[in-house]
């Protein structure tokens, strides 16, 4: 079994933020994998499928970002999952926007969701590091995360969302490399540089 972790922040007001591809990412897998309705759990919202021949468990944490790690604790412990039964995916700032990485432990990179999580059942995880770039400054970076996705950065998310969770029944293989090489056959990233951050979307 995969638990399938989106990070994200609840609620309209942050729908469209780029702190919440995870969550739309999870979206896009229980919809185009037939999972069955969302209902509320684990101080969160979970969805039960299959990916692939695999039993997995998409969870949306609930708790706001900083205290993701609650919810994923109390759904691994419930199902009895190991850490490496674990996916999570997030936004990531050390990743031009459309690209995508994958990465089993480590450190956190001053995401607080990861941090949170690594609190709750260590480091031995499989991140899904979805790339939104940076902003070019620290002093910026919360107003960015915390802008909506902007217009043209849709041309890449409709693209690639869709690709990662076609290829979802490979991330229960190996340290991620498996999914890597097929979504690089499968999906071209797009030449953008980082967008400048913008509450005008």
């Amino acid at each position: 079994m995969l638990l399938i972790v989106g990070l994200g922040n609840p609620g309209p007001k942050y729908a469209n933020n780029r702190h919440n591809i995870g969550f739309m990412a999870v979206d896009e897998i229980v919809r185009r994998h037939n999972f069955a309705p969302w209902k509320s759990r684990f101080s969160g919202m979970i969805s039960e499928g299959r990916v692939g021949t695999l039993r997995a468990i998409a969870l949306k944490p609930m708790t706001y970002m900083n205290l993701s790690g609650q919810s994923v604790g109390e759904a691994m412990r419930y199902y009895k999952l190991e850490p490496n039964a674990v996916v999570v995916l997030h936004d990531e700032l050390d990743v031009l926007p459309g690209r995508v990485k994958t990465k089993r432990g480590g450190g956190a990179g001053g995401h607080n969701g990861l941090k949170s999580i690594d609190e709750h059942i260590g480091r031995d995880y499989l991140r899904v590091r979805l790339g939104i770039g940076h902003p070019g400054s620290r002093d910026l970076v919360t107003q960015y995360v915390l802008s909506d996705f902007a217009k043209v950065e849709y041309d890449w998310i409709d693209t690639l969302l869709p690709v990662v969770s076609d290829l979802a029944p490979l991330l229960g293989e190996g340290d991620g490399q498996p999914f890597t090489s097929a979504l690089a056959l499968k999906y071209r990233p797009p030449e953008l540089k980082t967008p400048a951050p913008s509450t005008n979307n």
